[in-house]
């Protein structure tokens, strides 16, 4: 059966021989380009990291979601190669552990010379336990709570202060423990301006509830001096899953004039934030690249420092979306198949509670048969789960071979925000996280049991 050919480094997917050279089988060349790089077609079935996906599925159960080491590493080697490339300082990347965080997740972003962005102290201990050690952990949070801020206290090196009543409690706390090693201080600065992207996920316009108005910045930074608290640097962030770069140009602008005003001495550190987008579906393909991203904000940061005569800074930037989405497939079960004279539903064994984002953003998904994934499609389905809600839809509507019950679906593009905002809405158990790599799968995240949901109840 036709597949793709691993070779090169630089592109660790080549050689469509036989689906480029059909034109009937462009959709399924598309589709491919939407699942991680190892993907293979073998004996007419799926295979991700050497592993046939049928067995991964009958051997583990499903929901599952299966997670490509190879993919992950590759991601995390175009941000290294890009940010060597066209940015001249110091830098780091911080893995944005909201998109998922477990621990196989945080020793990898580590092992990758990476920061872990945790929000709270449910996310910090994750990357604690995962061995994490507190500079390359970075603490974020709108309303953090005072157990959250002597968790970041205890154990992180950067704490992005998020607005003025943070700033005061971490005062009393220097306050009344007389605590000279607190982390570094960022703090979170609301540009006014977001990127174009669905309005949930925008996150820097003026009525955000994240960050600071400039006046509050600057209020905060001599507060911050007038305490002798560690100011280091400022953050902003003004949406994800965005394709254009270019509302960035205003905040980096913005982020560089309170910079300079605030006159930060030695080393500071400047974050634009991450939310680089990805494609989900094959309509969004060709997607802009992280390289063309990650040249825009540098070119920005460069022309910007040099025209204020301002020491470039130790750049951060935060990816956690183009790190782990590819990386990511979400394997279901075909239950029951409805079809009508106006609809076909394949209904699967998962849904709303591992994957809420059609639902909260109406995102938009592709899918493949695990088994005779290249078989020519013969009629137009939609895909759902088997919650209480009407919304709990995965895809809409997406042309595929004829699929019967008890049949494999795996949907790409699942390594982000799925699990991590997962839910056990209707008695649903979290699915089994495998890690598939050389050939061999290992178990990341153990599946929920019945007893799992009880065992908190009192």
């Amino acid at each position: 059966m036709c597949g793709w050919r691993s070779s090169s480094k630089n592109s660790p997917r080549t050689g469509l021989f036989c689906f480029k050279t059909h034109p009937r089988m462009l959709w399924m060349k598309n589709r491919l380009e939407l699942f991680p790089v190892s993907t293979q077609i073998i004996d007419d079935k799926l295979n991700i990291g050497g592993c046939d996906v049928k067995t991964l599925a009958d051997q583990y159960g499903t929901p599952l979601y299966i997670y490509d080491r190879a993919d992950l590493d590759y991601a995390a080697s175009l941000y290294r190669r890009f940010l060597e490339q066209y940015w001249p300082g110091r830098w780091s990347v911080t893995y944005a552990g909201k998109a998922f965080l477990c621990t196989t997740i945080a020793k990898w972003a580590y092992e990758q010379g990476f920061c872990v962005d945790s929000t709270g102290a449910g996310e910090i201990a994750i990357a604690a336990r995962a061995g994490v050690p507190a500079e390359n952990i970075v603490v974020h949070g709108v309303n953090k709570s005072d157990e959250d801020l002597q968790a970041a206290i205890r154990h992180a090196g950067t704490i992005v202060v998020d607005n003025l009543s943070e700033l005061r409690r971490i005062t009393e706390i220097k306050r009344k423990t007389q605590n000279e090693n607190l982390p570094e201080l960022w703090l979170r600065f609301k540009p006014g301006s977001s990127v174009n992207t669905h309005a949930y996920t925008q996150t820097g316009h003026s009525d955000s509830k994240f960050g600071m108005p400039d006046e509050q910045i600057m209020q905060a930074a001599q507060t911050c001096r007038e305490n002798d608290l560690p100011l280091k640097g400022i953050h902003f962030h003004q949406g994800s899953q965005f394709r254009d770069p270019a509302p960035l140009a205003e905040g980096i602008e913005k982020a560089l004039d309170l910079a300079a005003e605030i006159g930060f001495k030695g080393e500071w550190h400047l974050s634009p934030g991450g939310g680089w987008g990805m494609a989900y579906h094959e309509d969004d393909l060709p997607h802009p690249s992280i390289e063309e991203y990650v040249r825009f904000v540098t070119e920005n940061i460069r022309m910007r420092c040099e025209k204020y005569g301002m020491e470039l800074p130790h750049l951060h930037l935060e990816p956690g979306r183009s790190l782990v989405a590819k990386a990511g497939v979400a394997v279901y079960r075909v239950g029951t198949v409805k079809r009508t004279h106006t609809k076909s539903w394949l209904l699967i064994d998962g849904g709303l509670a591992d994957n809420p984002r059609h639902a909260l953003y109406g995102a938009k998904y592709s899918c493949l048969t695990v088994e005779k994934p290249a078989g020519s499609p013969t009629e137009t389905v939609s895909i759902a789960g088997p919650f209480c809600e009407s919304g709990d839809v995965v895809i809409e509507a997406i042309p595929l071979r004829a699929v019967e019950e008890n049949e494999l679906i795996a949907i790409p593009m699942s390594g982000a925000y799925h699990l991590s905002m997962s839910s056990n809405y209707n008695g649903a158990r979290r699915p089994a996280v495998l890690m598939v790599e050389n050939g061999q799968a290992r178990v990341i995240v153990t599946r929920e049991t019945a007893a799992d949901l009880t065992r908190r109840d009192q």
